[in-house]
């Protein structure tokens, strides 16, 4: 192999390529959607298989780096991959749900205006993969591993899927999304914002499988999951919302309340894959 070949761990790698696999999917699925519509047929089983695809990309995108943390697999091909499919999963995919459902109806301003999630999102990745290859003293990389300025863009896809599905909820038994589908375009532009805003958002980097916490806290966060598989039709629109409003309210804390809610720790490991 040449000394100039790039490492490719497969384990974390093939979490990203599950990534990438939930993006096409969810993309197909909105073509199909589209396709269906044309001919006056129901699509809402259409979106919700593409926002159970979205939502299953962030799963995979969670478990990426948690796989390459854990076997001290990190890579420049691994961030630049997971960034790559992250245009997919969480530029495209969105962009186009946001299209179909509701900004078709406005013409080439719709287009304007998911062109515009998508580019925000995609320069916010090729900022942050510029920002992890520089070089950094300890200190910094250990400050760089906390926290994320502006909201990541899983998270933004993650609250547009979960929403989105939150609203199909509503309209059960309806063709198409009603009239909550306006308020979809208004959150794409303040999420393209929020991406580059400096609102800071903890990156909890520091949770991982060796991560020990108090029989009730176990407890709590188990509870919290199974509540929301069984309500994920709002619980984790909820989640994906809080997560959200958390970046505001998180300079008023303390900062050991803080540190409590992050399971920040001092010895955080140096990270730098989004």
């Amino acid at each position: 192999m040449s000394r100039h070949e790039p490492k490719i761990y497969l384990l974390p790698n093939m979490m990203t390529a599950g990534n990438l696999f939930c993006g096409f999917a969810a993309v197909l699925k909105i073509i199909e959607a589209a396709l269906l519509n044309s001919d006056g047929a129901p699509v809402a089983h259409c979106y919700h298989t593409a926002l159970a695809f979205i939502l299953g990309a962030c799963v995979f995108d969670v478990l990426d780096g948690r796989v390459a943390r854990l076997g001290g697999h990190e890579s420049p091909f691994g961030r630049e991959f997971d960034s790559l499919a992250d245009v997919v999963s969480f530029g495209l995919a969105p962009a186009l749900l946001v299209y179909q459902i509701v900004l078709k109806d406005f013409h080439k301003t719709g287009w304007v205006i998911a062109f515009i999630y998508l580019l925000c999102g995609t320069l916010r990745l090729a900022r942050f993969n510029c920002i992890a290859a520089e070089p950094k003293d300890p200190e910094e990389t250990k400050e760089h591993a906390k926290e994320f300025i502006g909201f990541p863009i899983p998270a933004a896809a993650g609250l547009i899927a979960s929403l989105t599905l939150f609203m199909l909820w509503l309209e059960e038994g309806e063709r198409t999304i009603g009239r909550w589908k306006f308020a979809l375009p208004a959150l794409l532009l303040f999420l393209s914002f929020m991406m580059f805003s400096h609102v800071r958002y903890p990156s909890f980097k520091g949770l991982n499988w060796r991560t020990q916490r108090s029989l009730p806290r176990f407890l709590l966060i188990i509870v919290v999951l199974a509540f929301a598989g069984l309500q994920y039709e709002w619980m984790p629109a909820l989640l994906f919302v809080t997560f959200l409003l958390y970046g505001f309210i998180r300079p008023l804390l303390s900062r050991p309340l803080r540190a409590e809610i992050e399971d920040e720790k001092e010895e955080v490991a140096e990270d730098v894959s989004e």
